[in-house]
């Protein structure tokens, strides 16, 4: 399936080269100022999720907190029929049955979720998951390296770091917690982001056994070609999953908000990745090898 009419990607691909370039620079300043909102997953601490037949608030918890003496850097998160609160050091047992006996006189239907996680264990997490992006890009480059050659490669982990960098800008600008359900999603986008860029380079890699590429212009034609047929799929599949994982952050409950949210923004960053930033950079790499062989017909 394609558009009737051929549109030029790899011609205004200059304009959201520039687009990207301005929002890695917006996220490399946000996570330098800001960081990142570490959950209690990478951060030692406690946190309390409480189920409740009322809403309570903030003002109801604080003196609670206060009288137990772990109120002082407590974050309160209240929510419909339901309260986060989140402790920066890991509560005791006295601590924890005093809470609870202090909320359950608020109601007395109340059930308690508790998370704790004491500072080896939040390291020893936080290291896990740097390894585990880590080994996924490495394994999509040995992988695009064996399928296609190392030009694809290098195209598609700039795109799939592209998507998921976007991602974590987002998360730091509007200070949304990342905790390990965070790092599934980017690993689910990383995917992801790899599965769509890979069907427009077979798409490029097919037409590419039955084309003359002589010339940068050669390449061009070529890759518009080659999207132009392929966007459509593209959007159609980018969509699809969009809308369920669009569904899932208004209708799944809290426990999954954060992953669906990811999810929303890094498939619209990994479709537009896929066409205007993979493809031309291929266009890119390709090209400088054309110019080289030309300049140098004996060494290449």
């Amino acid at each position: 399936m394609r558009f009737k009419k051929e549109f030029d990607f790899v011609g205004v691909s200059k304009y959201f080269y520039t687009i990207s370039i301005i929002l890695t620079i917006v996220g490399i300043i946000c996570l330098s100022v800001f960081g990142l909102n570490y959950g209690v997953d990478f951060r030692a601490g406690s946190n309390v999720d409480i189920s409740t037949s009322k809403a309570l608030t903030s003002a109801e918890v604080q003196p609670i907190l206060k009288e137990i003496g772990i109120g002082e850097d407590a974050s309160i998160t209240p929510g419909d029929k339901r309260i986060n609160i989140r402790f920066t050091e890991v509560l005791n047992e006295d601590q924890d049955h005093a809470l609870k006996a202090a909320i359950l006189k608020l109601d007395k239907t109340a059930s308690f979720e508790i998370n704790t996680v004491d500072t080896e264990m939040a390291k020893e997490l936080g290291r896990n998951a740097i390894y585990a992006v880590l080994i996924s890009c490495i394994g999509i480059i040995i992988y695009v390296g064996i399928r296609f050659e190392w030009r694809f490669a290098l195209a598609a982990i700039l795109a799939l770091l592209h998507d998921a960098f976007m991602v974590i800008t987002v998360f730091s600008i509007f200070r949304l917690e990342v905790d390990l359900i965070f790092i599934t999603a980017v690993l689910t986008i990383i995917g992801y982001s790899i599965n769509d860029t890979i069907v427009i380079f077979d798409r490029i890699r097919e037409n590419l056994r039955f084309s003359k590429t002589k010339t940068h212009d050669d390449i061009v034609v070529l890759v518009n070609k080659s999207v132009n047929q392929m966007i459509l799929r593209s959007l159609y599949t980018a969509l699809t999953v969009f809308i369920a994982a669009f569904f899932l952050y208004l209708f799944g409950g809290e426990s999954i908000k954060m992953f669906s949210l990811a999810m929303v923004i890094g498939l619209v960053f990994g479709a537009y990745s896929s066409i205007f930033i993979a493809s031309p950079f291929w266009v890119l790499l390709k090209s400088k090898q054309k110019t080289q062989k030309a300049s140098n017909p004996s060494k290449v």
